[in-house]
């Protein structure tokens, strides 16, 4: 090869690895940050489901001895749900319909790598509903063993 036909190509396979290896680069920060965005839908799904079961604990009793039904006391329950999902950290919204509670969770996911290409962070959401449930509902008549 002559040296004027060297001196053409010289260059080139450092332009390529360049290229290749920022995407390389950029699909790793995908399947990372990608991984942490599940991580943080599960997480919103888990807060939302515990913070509705918390709102969907608070009673009004006075009505319960009295009436024998269940209805939720619905500042408290709205109070109790919005608590625990700001103790996780998150953003949420509570609304809380008849014996329903529901609660919408906010997750913000911090990026490992895409923070490099100017996305921050992830932002993803769950809801979950949940009411309360009368237990036993009948007397106990005691425990019954058949032995053999």
């Amino acid at each position: 090869m002559s040296r004027s036909r060297e001196r053409q190509d010289a260059g080139q396979v450092t332009a390529m690895v360049v290229v290749v290896t920022a995407g390389l680069f950029l699909f790793a920060g995908l399947v990372l940050d990608g991984g942490l965005a599940l991580a943080g839908k599960v997480a919103a799904a888990d807060t939302a489901q515990e913070a509705a079961r918390s709102g969907s604990q608070q009673i009004d009793l006075a009505y319960l001895r009295a009436t024998q039904r269940v209805r939720l006391d619905r500042q408290r329950a709205a109070s109790a749900a919005l608590d625990y999902v700001h103790a996780t950290g998150d953003a949420g919204q509570v609304r809380v319909d008849g014996d329903r509670v529901t609660v919408t969770v906010t997750h913000r996911q911090c990026t490992q790598v895409l923070s490099l290409v100017g996305v921050d962070d992830l932002v993803t959401s769950a809801s979950a509903i949940a009411r309360p449930e009368r237990g036993i509902d009948a007397p106990w008549t005691g425990a019954k063993a058949s032995v053999r």
